[in-house]
């Protein structure tokens, strides 16, 4: 019998998940956004935080408690060669807010830029470093795992919990969230 977990992202910091697209001279790099612009991130990003927080998790238990790689490869697949039985849909603002800030056209709002330069050992800005990234404003996003098999279960939520970064220059300082757990209305998830 597999479930649904349902989730809630609380940044507490700027993030950039990029799109891989600039805006020629002003921004180096975008925030990846959807066809209203709005920002979101791709169910594939949160897939593999979640591996990773998993494989992290099953490096500190000890042997009889880690967990059984063929069950992890049953849920998230392996890399480059399967899918995995989870699905991960991407992670969006909340769909009244989202209506709110399209009907009202206050995307704009969402995003700001950060600049950052590469200093040398003599404490001055290096040549042609200057670097400027869109930022996303602190905000929350929502998203669903679904199909999880039910002996995965308790471990993806505890590794959704692990993870406490996201996204571009997560070991700068931006970035910062946490994931929540969103109980179903019968008081736990399906």
């Amino acid at each position: 019998m597999s479930k649904t977990i349902k989730y809630k992202i609380n940044f507490y910091t700027d993030w950039h998940c990029g799109s891989g697209l600039s805006a020629g001279v002003d921004l180096d790099a975008l925030v990846i956004k959807d066809k209203n612009k709005l920002p979101f991130i791709p169910g594939k990003t949160i897939k593999g935080l979640v591996r990773e927080s998993v494989d992290e998790m099953n490096d500190f238990m000890e042997a009889p408690l880690q967990v059984c790689s063929e069950i992890v490869i049953e849920a998230l697949g392996e890399e480059g060669k399967s899918q995995g039985c989870c699905f991960f849909t991407n992670a969006c603002l909340d769909e009244d807010l989202q209506e709110t800030i399209v009907t009202n056209k206050l995307q704009e709002y969402l995003y700001r830029s950060l600049a950052s330069t590469a200093i040398d050992e003599n404490g001055v800005a290096e040549e042609h470093s200057l670097r400027k990234m869109e930022a996303c404003v602190p905000c929350e996003l929502q998203g669903e795992i679904l199909d999880v098999p039910e002996d995965m279960f308790s471990l993806m939520e505890k590794g959704l919990k692990f993870i406490k970064r996201l996204g571009q220059n997560r070991n700068r300082g931006i970035g910062r969230c946490q994931f929540i757990i969103i109980p179903n209305e019968k008081g736990g998830n399906e």
